[in-house]
């Protein structure tokens, strides 16, 4: 995938003039993280949101049995944050860590207040992605309640369609909250209904 730069972000999806971005830009920390790499522990308060200009990152848990639950992947020019601990100050459960080699911005709540004083735009355009992130939320329950195995596969292709060539199928089903091998009669089944033979 493209490098998506946060200020051609800003630009597209606020509008926002040069002169403003520079401004919100001098609040803004940088930083590249290698594949693998940690960026927040359980224990640990999530003191940042992170929108990925290139790479791939993801927000997980472990049970006490060691199984990994993948909540949610961050591709390029998407954020990912442990909203709970950010906001409320509390530790978290969750880790980040980088599935690709990433570059990232780091936004934390200072910056959104300083931004939200310097552009109306901005506040609103910061309360429709809180908006749009819930809504997000209550479709992914309601997918892990009562969606089938291959209708969940179908859901994370249409929000995630480049993500299948990035990941492992493992992770995928982890995010899906079904076995691998579940996973794997699915993607078999959907491709033995797309073939169409000469």
């Amino acid at each position: 995938m493209e490098k998506i730069s946060f200020a051609t972000y800003l630009q597209e999806k606020i509008d926002l003039d040069e002169k403003t971005i520079k401004k919100l830009y001098q609040k803004l920390t940088s930083e590249k993280h290698l594949k693998n790499e940690v960026l927040l522990k359980p224990g640990e308060v999530c003191s940042h949101a992170f929108f990925v200009e290139k790479g791939l990152l993801r927000l997980f848990s472990i049970d006490e049995k060691g199984k990994e639950h993948i909540l949610q992947f961050a591709p390029e020019g998407w954020f990912i944050v442990d909203r709970s601990s950010m906001y409320f100050k509390e530790t978290s459960q969750y880790y980040i860590d980088a599935i690709e080699d990433t570059s990232m911005v780091y936004i934390n709540d200072q910056f959104l207040d300083f931004a939200g004083q310097k552009s109306p735009e901005f506040r609103k355009y910061n309360e429709r992605l809180l908006h749009n992130h819930i809504r997000h939320l209550q479709n992914r329950i309601n997918s892990l309640i009562a969606a089938s195995a291959r209708e969940k596969y179908q859901d994370f292709i249409a929000l995630y369609p480049d993500l299948t060539l990035r990941v492992p199928q493992w992770m995928i089903a982890s995010f899906l909250g079904i076995t691998p091998e579940s996973l794997s009669r699915v993607r078999r089944n959907l491709a033995k209904e797309n073939f169409r033979p000469r």
